[in-house]
């Protein structure tokens, strides 16, 4: 059994128990018994080989073995912080985007607040990103988890980002020269609009903060289609 586990907090000497959904899957789903071998990671960047020592109703106690900090476990993306700030889409939408947001290596997403959005990043919502994050990086190897961050507006979002670089996706604008902002060696942050686009006064509000603006191509792109576009280009992934 190589499955991956997610422990709700780091582990103290060799020994953890998941509880919870992580333990009913494994105990219940999977059937594991005492002496199988799983993988288990906190979010802290690291993951343990773990092998079970009991089985209960709702939790699995685990004997750890040394953590795995050689870098090849955790595909991370490299070079500098990388936030996403996108207008939310609707449903499943979101659930996929967060998906492959994780997968891309992104450190941070921001639910942008805008004038045209159609979803609201409730604790609600924001705790299903959360869960979403967790499934993402058990399926992907990934042993940090991607943030998921407050709601906030383009002029909050870019006033702590002085130091950093800002991106706004634009289909009108010229083609995102990302070798170039990846070479810059700041932080980065790519904003991603709403269905109907950023308001003149949210791309002026941007423009005043430094931001620039960047095509992604021919073509009119969806919200996560755009997000995940951006973030695959300033990751270094294509």
């Amino acid at each position: 059994m190589s499955e991956r586990f997610f422990l709700a907090s780091a582990p103290v000497g060799n020994r953890a128990v998941l509880t919870g959904d992580e333990a009913r899957h494994l105990s219940r789903v999977l059937r594991g018994q005492p002496g199988d071998e799983v993988v288990v990671f906190a979010g802290t960047g690291v993951a343990w080989p773990a092998r079970i020592v009991r089985v209960a109703r709702d939790e699995v106690e685990l004997e750890l073995a040394d953590p795995r900090t050689d870098p090849s476990t955790d595909p991370a993306r490299p070079g500098p912080r990388l936030t996403l700030a996108v207008a939310l889409p609707k449903g499943e939408r979101q659930k996929w985007l967060v998906e492959k947001l994780t997968e891309l290596g992104v450190d941070r997403l921001v639910p942008l607040v805008t004038t045209r959005g159609v979803a609201e990043a409730t604790e609600a919502a924001r705790g299903r990103l959360e869960r979403g994050v967790i499934e993402a990086c058990k399926q992907c190897g990934r042993n940090t988890l991607l943030e998921i961050a407050a709601p906030q507006t383009i002029a909050t979002l870019l006033a702590d980002v002085a130091a950093g670089l800002a991106i706004v996706a634009d289909p009108h604008a010229p083609s995102l020269d990302a070798t170039a902002v990846r070479a810059a060696g700041r932080d980065i942050v790519g904003l991603v609009g709403p269905e109907g686009g950023f308001t003149g006064a949210e791309i002026a509000a941007a423009e005043r903060a430094g931001a620039i603006r960047a095509g992604l191509g021919p073509h009119i792109l969806r919200i996560e289609t755009a997000a995940i576009a951006l973030a695959a280009r300033l990751a270094g992934a294509s």
